[in-house]
């Protein structure tokens, strides 16, 4: 029987609430839940297809043990499994010391799975060896807050983006990361087209292209531009003296600082003019109500911290913070690097925002958590966790839902320490990610519409996550595993409290016992509980106890959460980024999110309709750049630095300055014959926040030398089969200097398959092992093309009619419109033999697809063909979902439904 379940989703930190409908134990829709505060019933793309990434394919669902590590391993029983963890564990901590081993999580765990994780590693075996994959994104965030306003604790919500006049967005493109979000400024624009937006970004993002202002600075100069800014409102009397004089401290140090960034000096550090400092000066110091929206172009980058300090000083030297409309907000990347931060899930922090470095801290949440002792010494953070695995110093690591062979910078110096690892335990949902490869030993865990616990968004909002449905195989939820390990562990290691340490039986539980380890603290949530949260709905923090909500906005009454009460100014000056272009490396490479895609894609990449606007791999360039290389759109470059090479194809783009381009960082080497970007990212940290640089390198881009292409589109009856086809065909990413692999269409798949190499083919690679792959090789239907002199060797397969599948060698333009018309399946039988043909431009008769509604895929011939046949608005929208998700679409498809009864009322 169908049944519906509230929970959230597990994508970025707007934390959007959903209702999923199951029918026993299968998910079969989502859609946004109307009653949620944070989305109101809309979804992004990503959101509105998680019922399609709800499958059992590639799921991990038994325990495995790899011996050797990289190799199909052998299945065993959970008691086995975690017994030998246990073991393992205990005899390098007995050999080698607490700190030989370490745990690495991530942000996409709930706040109940990061807690017990927290103390099994900082109580139980005593190590502060526990990071997570939010140190990649918002460690910078966290100090910024913390060393201005005292907490980690973004002051503001989203309600403040109704009542802004004006947003600045710096480091972000919220169109595209946060598309609900940008909904909201969008809505707010509608409302109040007097509205400013000033948009921050070396590039011309999707969000920049709404600005009134956009200022597209030198990567690495965020703190120049600040402080030039606040020279301007030095200059021109803007800021509030009384506001600092009552409220702030240090800010004659920081005017001091600012007194040399005029204008002209920071127009020629960020590249930017002059005038258009002063403009978004003037701007911020004139609105009523300024708002600024910031994330990993800020974040991700050795003066991280600084970056944040010099923006939220704007806010506190014109008072305008804790007010409607006003303060420095910090968009969270993950659905849970919140949560994961207010339970101490980072190796420099305790539970309830306590301070690891405080003595005063270590011994509470020693008496709390009844150990004798919180260890003093400092735990490893990200990325020099992973040195320390390559050095020896760490033997054996802990990885929970999370994917470094992917995500952490560097990636030839993060694959050799893994390598080097003694033991790498890998907790996931799915067991192909780049990181599988790594592991020891596997352990099957439970996902999205899987798991039970709470996470916090972007505006301290904590929300109930539900499971919809039972877990499949022998799948265990993260922090069961967690706790069934720590019993163990401390058994071992001979200590008799681990039973004592983790009683739980529920996630209820250890939400009770992280609760109350928040009591009088500045995150205080002792008003909450489960039952509070299921009747009341998501509620915002603080929320203590007798309180009858959460607060919305912070530091309203000017007191701070500093030892004075006052918020602290600190003089920051540009230092530039790590990595600086020079004749060898002259361009700075950006990279960034896609709308459809996530992360390394172990979710979004079981979804072929995410692959329809961006399904490959590409660097984009600006005109100028490809010129002077004497390259052309579409052609295959190298990337490279001292730390890496990938192969891609180069793209022109006009939303860059010269000496720039930008690359998705979402293709890894399960669909790209590279680890792809974070290949060339520099392990280079901010000495603060140890955050690495990930969104800027250094690199050279040149030609390659690859002259043969080859291309291969493959319909599949179903996704099980399309998923089972691009499994199968992996190891042709390795025979190739250039391969990519992926998915395209809707509800007849395709995997699509690109590669350039030179002549004669690798024998791994060859026509024939090629076609064996794709099911190419039979005679049955098949029409030929080979112009030996050439090298083209051209074949299409079709069956009744319909084309199966074409593989193209030597010559591959008609790829482009080929998969789209396979997608649709508008190729009839009189055209088959054009898939062939050496041609860029389709046949007549078949016509590019034009998407109107990107959530639901739903294209304006479509749209338009339910109109003529007479459709309602609504009864269209009922059976084509278009409109019913982010509702970006929608005055689109009014003024094609206007249009249509308009040309109606004409005819009659």
């Amino acid at each position: 029987m169908a049944r519906e379940t509230p929970t959230t989703c597990c994508y970025c930190g707007v934390g959007c609430g959903v209702i999923v409908t199951s029918d026993g134990g299968r998910i079969t829709g989502v859609r946004g839940d109307p009653d949620h505060p944070a989305n109101f019933g809309r979804l992004c793309t990503k959101g509105a297809t998680l019922h399609l990434t709800a499958r059992p394919d590639q799921r991990l669902l038994y325990p495995e043990l790899r011996t050797p590590r990289g190799r199909p391993g052998r299945q065993l029983p959970w008691n086995d499994a975690l017994d030998h963890a246990a073991g393992r564990f205990a005899e390098i901590i007995r050999a080698h010391g607490p700190d030989s081993v370490a745990f690495y999580l991530s942000g996409q765990l709930l706040s109940e799975d990061y807690y017990v994780f927290n103390k099994l590693a900082k109580g139980l075996i005593g190590t502060n060896n526990v990071d997570t994959n939010s140190r990649l994104c918002m460690s910078s965030a966290v100090a910024g807050y913390k060393r201005t306003l005292g907490a980690d604790a973004p002051p503001c919500c989203y309600a403040d983006l109704d009542c802004a006049s004006l947003i600045l967005i710096a480091g972000a493109n919220p169109a595209v990361a946060h598309p609900i979000v940008f909904r909201r400024i969008e809505d707010a624009r509608a409302r109040n087209p007097d509205l400013k937006i000033v948009v921050i970004d070396p590039r011309r993002s999707e969000t920049a292209a709404i600005a009134d202002l956009h200022l597209p600075l030198r990567p690495g100069t965020d703190i120049a531009l600040y402080n030039a800014m606040l020279h301007v409102l030095l200059g021109e009397n803007r800021v509030d003296r009384d506001y600092i004089a009552a409220h702030t401290s240090g800010f004659e140090d920081l005017a001091a600082v600012v007194g040399a960034f005029t204008p002209a000096a920071a127009a020629e550090i960020c590249g930017l003019p002059a005038a258009d400092i002063v403009t978004a000066a003037r701007w911020f110091g004139t609105a009523a109500a300024p708002l600024s929206l910031y994330c990993q172009g800020l974040n991700q980058s050795v003066q991280g911290s600084d970056n944040n300090a010099a923006l939220i000083h704007l806010h506190l030297a014109t008072g305008q913070i804790g007010k409607p409309g006003a303060g420095p907000f910090s968009l969270t990347g993950q659905p849970n690097a919140m949560g994961g931060r207010e339970v101490g899930g980072l190796a420099n922090l305790l539970s309830a925002h306590r301070d690891l470095a405080d003595p005063a801290d270590r011994a509470e949440m020693a008496r709390f958590w009844g150990v004798p002792f919180v260890p003093a010494r400092p735990g490893r953070p990200a990325v020099e966790l992973f040195q320390a695995l390559a050095s020896g110093e760490i033997k054996a690591v802990w990885i929970a839902c999370t994917n470094p062979a992917h995500s952490l910078p560097h990636q030839g110096e993060v694959r050799a320490a893994l390598n080097a690892a003694e033991f790498v335990v890998l907790q996931e949902a799915v067991g192909n990610t780049e990181t599988a490869a790594y592991a020891d030993l596997l352990l099957p865990a439970t996902t999205w519409g899987e798991k039970d616990g709470t996470v916090t968004n972007s505006e301290r909002r904590i929300s109930r996550v539900r499971a919809a449905i039972p877990a499949p195989g022998e799948a265990r939820p993260d922090w069961r595993i967690a706790v069934d390990f720590a019993h163990r562990l401390g058994v071992a290691l001979g200590h008799d409290g681990a039973g004592r340490l983790f009683p739980y039986a529920e996630p209820a539980a250890i939400f009770a016992e992280h609760r109350e380890s928040t009591r009088g603290r500045d995150l205080d949530i002792t008003g909450l509980s489960y039952d509070r949260l299921d009747q009341a709905g998501p509620q915002q923090w603080p929320y203590p106890a007798g309180a009858s909500a959460g607060r919305q906005r912070l530091y309203a009454d000017g007191v701070f959460a500093t030892a004075d009460g006052r918020a602290r100014f600190v003089p920051v000056v540009h230092r530039g980024s790590a990595d600086q272009t020079d004749v060898s490396r002259p361009i700075s490479l950006l990279t960034g999110r896609l709308r459809d895609h996530w992360h390394g894609m172990s979710r979004t990449g079981l979804v072929p309709r995410l692959f329809n606007l961006d399904d490959q791999a590409t660097i984009a360039m600006h005109p100028c750049d490809l010129r002077h290389r004497g390259l052309e759109s579409g052609d295959i470059v190298r990337v490279v630095n001292g730390r890496g090479e990938i192969f891609l194809p180069a793209v022109e783009t006009a939303g860059l300055k010269r000496g720039r381009a930008w690359l998705p960082m979402h293709w890894g080497s399960r669909f790209l014959s590279s680890p792809g970007a974070n290949a060339l990212m520099p392990a280079a940290c901010d000495p603060l926040s140890a955050q690495p640089e990930l969104k800027h390198a250094a690199v050279q881009v040149e030609k390659a030398d690859l002259p043969y292409p080859l291309a291969v589109v493959r319909r599949c009856a179903d996704v099980e089969a399309a998923l089972a086809l691009q499994e199968r065909a992996r190891p042709l990413l390795d025979a190739f200097p250039y391969a990519a692999l992926g998915l395209y269409g809707r509800s007849s798949p395709l995997v699509v398959f690109r590669a350039a190499t030179t002549w004669p083919l690798p024998e791994a690679g060859s026509l024939a092992a090629i076609d064996h792959l794709f099911g190419l090789d039979g005679e049955a239907g098949a029409i030929v093309f080979a112009d030996p002199k050439r090298g083209i060797a051209k074949k299409a397969i079709a069956e009744n009619g319909r084309l199966l599948g074409v593989r193209l060698a030597g010559e591959c333009l008609a790829l482009a419109w080929l998969k789209e018309a396979m997608a649709e399946d508008e190729l009839d039988a009189s055209l088959i033999r054009y898939a062939l043909a050496p041609s860029a431009t389709p046949p007549v008769g078949v016509a590019p697809r034009e998407i109107v509604c990107k959530c639901a895929d739903v294209s304006l011939a479509q749209i338009k063909a339910e109109l003529d046949a007479g459709s309602t608005l609504t009864a269209m929208q009922d059976k084509l979902k278009c409109g019913t998700y982010c509702g970006s679409c929608l005055p689109d498809i009014k003024r094609l439904a206007a249009r249509e009864a308009a040309g109606e009322a004409q005819a009659a």
